[in-house]
C-alpha cells in the first residue's frame, strides 16, 4: 500500500497569522493530535511568498485507510481542534487527496 497525503489551502486572517502558524506548525495542535496514531507520518506547513496570508498544509499517513481510521477514532478531538482553528481563517479549500508514487 502506498503512503497517502492530503492537501489544504488556507487564507488566514491578517491578525491571526502567528496563531495559525503555531496551530498548524510542526509542534502545533494538529500535529500533537495526529501523533496519537502510529500511522501518522508528518505534516508540512508552507507559506506563500507571493500571497500574504495564504498557506498550504500537507498531511502524510501510511495509507488512506489509516487516516480514515484515525478520523473515526479521534472524531471528537478532531472536531474540537477544527472548530477552534476555523476562527483563524477566512477560507479553507481542500486541494485533494493523493497516493504517493515510490
Amino acid at each position: 500500500m502506498n503512503p497517502y497525503m492530503y492537501m489544504w489551502e488556507f487564507h488566514v486572517k491578517e491578525s491571526m497569522t502567528s496563531a495559525f502558524e503555531e496551530a498548524y506548525g510542526p509542534n502545533g495542535e494538529w500535529v500533537r493530535l495526529f501523533r496519537k496514531d502510529k500511522n501518522y507520518i508528518r505534516t508540512e506547513l508552507h507559506k506563500d511568498i507571493n500571497n500574504k496570508g495564504r498557506y498550504v498544509t500537507l498531511d502524510y499517513w501510511t495509507s488512506q485507510e489509516a487516516c480514515i481510521n484515525f478520523r473515526e477514532k479521534y472524531k471528537k478531538e478532531f472536531a474540537e481542534v477544527d472548530e477552534k482553528c476555523e476562527l483563524l481563517t477566512l477560507k479553507e479549500i481542500s486541494l485533494g487527496s493523493f497516493t504517493i508514487i515510490k
